[in-house]
């Protein structure tokens, strides 16, 4: 799988939705109740915060 380009990047993060802090994304995936598949992170490239699905666990 070919690595994103910086304008892929940015691009992806365009479309995602921006959140001031990590407490406020996690409490938009639980109100729209898909709080146990998300993880939010800060982007690099806007400084805000994003939700990102987690990966399948492996047992």
């Amino acid at each position: 799988m070919k690595r994103p380009t910086h304008e892929g990047r940015q691009q992806a993060c365009a479309r995602k939705r921006r959140y001031c802090s990590q407490g406020d994304a996690l409490d938009a995936a639980l109100i729209a109740g898909v709080e146990r598949h998300r993880t939010a992170y800060r982007c690099v490239l806007c400084g805000q915060w994003h939700l990102a699905t987690k990966p399948a666990r492996r047992t």
